[in-house]
């Protein structure tokens, strides 16, 4: 059951978070778009892993350092949208997942694998 409450709390989270980004005025977060691909809260609710996809990769240090630095902005933000005991620290980390993602299927794509035929699979049943 507490897991399923920190599930919940992350998602808010993101939400809130997602809504924040919209209002930050730091020039280096608005370089590129900025989306929140996931949360991971501690069970302890002090710290919050913040994952962000960026359009543009190529300012990605710029992205993170300017999201760093408004970091006591959005958790203010956060404690006064969140009822909870504790507003988690926010930790900003690039998510790499769509990049990855897409080498893999990259990868796939230039294997040379020959398709099954139904002949072929009859003959081996």
């Amino acid at each position: 059951m507490a897991s399923n409450r920190i599930g919940r709390i992350n998602e808010e989270i993101q939400r809130e978070l997602a809504q924040q980004l919209r209002l930050l005025k730091d020039p280096r977060v608005q370089k590129t778009m900025v989306s929140i691909t996931h949360v991971e809260t501690t069970p302890d609710l002090r710290y919050a892993k913040v994952y962000v996809s960026l359009l543009d990769r190529s300012c990605a240090k710029e992205v993170l350092a300017g999201l760093k630095s408004s970091g006591g902005f959005l958790r203010r933000a956060l404690g006064k949208s969140l009822q909870l005991r504790y507003t988690p620290e926010l930790q900003w980390q690039e998510d790499d997942s769509i990049v990855h993602g897409a080498h893999i299927l990259d990868i796939l794509s230039k294997l040379d694998i020959p398709e099954d035929t139904e002949d072929e699979t009859a003959d081996h049943s």
